[in-house]
């Protein structure tokens, strides 16, 4: 009996050692790390290309937007400013336009001179600068004045002379 045991013993002993060693080759393979196979590495890499292109796209629209912002924005000042140029612009051609009406209508007039009379217009406020011949003619020239489109006041500066 004693031989059956001894004998027993070594491959007891090595199947123990055989199961201790598949033990631990396979807790050792547990530790391990695999490789990615080419397959999941191209698809990664088309993953990552993807998500790329799609922060690509967002940062472009985003520029576009901030672009066409900006393009209505200048479009709103350039157009502010030339209305306001023209704005000025028309002041100026309405003051020549009062000037040479007033100076128009004074010439008509057989008792008062347009070339003796100066007529300064300046934002629709008019002066009347020069001689008149009688006071009924110095308020005419005023009348006159005060009739043309655009007039706002009257600065009557004629002087009554006798001829």
């Amino acid at each position: 009996m004693n031989n059956l045991k001894i004998s027993q013993r070594p491959s007891h002993r090595i199947a123990t050692i055989l199961a201790v060693s598949a033990l631990a080759l396979g807790l050792s393979a547990c530790g391990k790390k695999e490789e990615p196979t080419v397959g999941q590495r191209l698809d990664s890499a088309v993953e990552k290309t993807e998500q790329a292109a799609a922060d690509a796209r967002a940062k472009a629209e985003s520029a576009m937007q901030n672009a066409e912002t900006k393009v209505e924005q200048s479009a709103a000042n350039a157009e502010s400013s030339v209305k306001e140029a023209a704005s000025k612009g028309m002041v100026f051609l309405d003051d020549a336009g009062i000037t040479a009406q007033i100076n128009a209508s004074l010439a008509k007039d057989p008792d008062l001179s347009a070339a003796k009379i100066n007529v300064n217009t300046v934002n629709g406020r008019v002066t009347l600068n020069g001689p008149a011949p009688s006071t009924v003619a110095r308020e005419r020239a005023e009348t006159i004045a005060k009739a043309v489109s655009g007039v706002t006041s009257v600065n009557n500066q004629l002087v009554v002379t006798a001829s």
